[in-house]
């Protein structure tokens, strides 16, 4: 049985674990919640197992008298199992607000939201109108995907593509410099992502 080519590989291991009854999205019957999975009897099993390994590497077989290479002094280690929805002092007072990065844009015309450094793009005009057209599809694909975009932004014809002006190669937004990436987050607004 072969898979669509356009299947992510994520897709299919989601598609895998719920046949076999590992994991199912939080509510799916409902429309699900993005980020919230329930556990099936086989997810139970390897999530037990998994915490089990984990707590007995790091916390029960933790020596607190030997000093780690690049560790300052001995320390103990305690375990601690909490939610992770947390009040944000928390997260803020951990380090974790502040130096976590994974800048997220989202599409006005489809709804959905994207990472930032997965988006790549060039500039297209038409006429008076310019702005940064932008695609998550890479390789042979993403020229026709931004093609695409570029004529529904513009709210041109097949026959119309060839007036899209296009200037500058395709560009990933993760590698633009702090002047360039501005321009181009705010025409990503524009474009649609």
């Amino acid at each position: 049985m072969t898979q669509p080519a356009d299947q992510s590989r994520m897709d299919r291991i989601v598609s895998l674990a719920k046949r076999r009854g590992f994991i199912f999205q939080s509510s799916e019957i409902y429309g699900g919640l993005n980020g919230f999975w329930d556990y099936g009897p086989l997810g139970v099993a390897l999530k037990r197992n998994l915490k089990e390994c984990w707590w007995q590497d790091m916390v029960a077989g933790h020596d607190e008298l030997a000093t780690l290479a690049g560790a300052p002094s001995p320390y103990e280690m305690t375990g601690l199992d909490c939610t992770i929805i947390m009040h944000p002092q928390v997260w803020k007072c951990s380090g974790h607000f502040d130096l976590f990065h994974d800048w997220m844009v989202d599409c006005h015309e489809s709804k959905k939201r994207y990472r930032y450094d997965h988006l790549q793009g060039r500039w297209a005009g038409h006429r008076d109108k310019k702005v940064f057209v932008t695609t998550d599809v890479s390789g042979d694909d993403a020229l026709p995907d931004l093609i695409g975009r570029a004529q529904k932004f513009f709210k041109l014809r097949a026959k119309q593509v060839d007036e899209i002006v296009w200037e500058g190669e395709l560009v990933p937004l993760a590698g633009a410099t702090p002047a360039e990436a501005i321009p181009r987050a705010e025409a990503l607004a524009l474009a649609g992502v």
